[in-house]
């Protein structure tokens, strides 16, 4: 499906990690003055529980834009799995700036961990077939990207990144355009080059979809047996995405029938955040004399 790019990653990245010590932070950290400046310390970060990593570049971007000098030591990469009490890194510096930029981080660390190990149970589950589990556009508001980042990390794929990027037509588009002959058509002049996916309800609308020439066709609530014939009335013609309510408990059947993708919701939008915790060791202070 759409790629996720780079640089816009990146920009994402900044911006909301600021946003995140902004709200955090406001006029100034005043526990934190309790310490004296000059203190310095360490401190580790375990997670409590199993756990899919991802999130280590807004750690590292949280204490960037804090404070330049505290320096973090990943133990884990980014989609590796680890085990309950596991050292996922540490950081040295500042003991003001650790304390400060603590909770900034793990918010960020915690929650895309949540959405990877999501992503990883639920790959796990399909991993004896070709079919591939998307994301859909059920973020968190200001997270689009990041949890698209965290999807990749757990073994899933992305769908489209947002309304600019492919299109999908669905009831109201088809209503709104006349039908989806015309819709398909309208899209091809519109964005030339750009996929687009038709949602069906039925044999019927599939039908159209396929005869309109769509890149991907949607088969929204099918049941298991249409699903099986959509595949075969397609053989290969476009790709064929199943979704609408789809658990833990009836995956592994619809991905059994051949479709080519799965789009799952609740890969974000019903994520447990990771339970981590930080433990700060205090270095001694110089002695004055």
């Amino acid at each position: 499906m759409t790629p996720l790019s780079d640089e816009l990653l990146r920009q994402s990245r900044i911006e909301s990690v600021a946003q995140s010590l902004r709200e955090d932070i406001g006029t100034g950290d005043i526990t934190a003055a309790l310490i004296p400046e000059g203190r310095r310390a360490r401190a580790r970060v375990i997670t409590r529980v199993p756990a899919v990593i991802a999130g280590q570049s807004w750690v590292d971007e949280v204490f960037r834009q804090l404070d330049p000098s505290v320096t973090v030591t990943w133990e884990v990469a980014d989609g590796q799995q680890v085990s309950a009490n596991q050292t996922l890194f540490t950081c040295d510096g500042p003991a003001r700036s650790l304390l400060t930029g603590e909770r900034s981080a793990l918010n960020w660390l915690q929650t895309l961990s949540g959405v990877a190990t999501r992503c990883r149970q639920f790959a796990d589950q399909v991993a004896h077939t070709s079919v591939q589990l998307l994301d859909t556009r059920k973020t968190l508001p200001g997270m689009r990207l990041a949890e698209k980042y965290a999807v990749t990390c757990g073994g899933c794929y992305n769908h489209r990144i947002g309304l600019w990027d492919a299109f999908l037509i669905k009831e109201n588009h088809i209503a709104a355009c006349g039908s989806i002959a015309e819709a398909v058509r309208q899209a091809r002049q519109i964005a030339p080059g750009r996929p687009v996916e038709v949602e069906t309800e039925n044999m019927d609308e599939l039908q159209q979809a396929l005869k309109a020439g769509a890149d991907i066709v949607m088969l929204d609530e099918f049941s298991l047996e249409d699903m099986r014939a959509a595949v075969n009335l397609v053989a290969g013609a476009c790709r064929l995405e199943a979704s609408g309510g789809i658990n833990r408990d009836t995956l592994v059947p619809i991905a059994e029938t051949g479709v080519d993708y799965i789009s799952i919701g609740t890969l974000t939008k019903d994520v447990e955040a990771i339970d981590l915790s930080m433990r700060l060791h205090v270095q001694a202070s110089p002695d004055p004399g």
